[in-house]
């Protein structure tokens, strides 16, 4: 395991479970779509890393926060009109299911802007 995995690692673990739980289903969602991307800590958020910051993620009291720079918002802003959102930022409540589908469109995009 690399230092930055140990790094995000830690960060998780200072979460309560529940929370725990939904940032390791990210996690393991967006490793298993860029499989070849890195993990590093960076704003203080784990992030992974191709080429360019794809997508950063975060965890809160109440929900999860998902970055994926200002573009990956704008693109999918009617799909992503049940969340708050801000200019790169979306929150999914701890109380509802990680909207799976949904991010894995945003991390392909991110993915196809970040290669080209």
């Amino acid at each position: 395991m690399s230092k930055e995995q140990n790094e995000i690692d830690a960060y998780i673990s200072k979460f309560p479970e529940d929370v725990q739980v939904k940032l390791n289903e990210l996690r393991d969602l967006i490793k298993t779509l860029v499989p070849n991307a890195t993990e590093k800590i960076s704003y203080q958020m784990p992030t992974f890393y191709l080429g360019g910051n794809l997508v950063h993620f975060a965890g809160y009291k109440n929900h999860i926060g998902f970055y994926p720079t200002p573009s990956g918002i704008t693109a999918f802003e009617e799909a992503l009109k049940p969340y708050k959102y801000a200019k790169g930022s979306v929150r999914f409540p701890l109380n509802e299911p990680l909207p799976i589908e949904l991010i894995k469109k945003i991390v392909r995009y991110r993915l196809e802007e970040t290669i080209k």
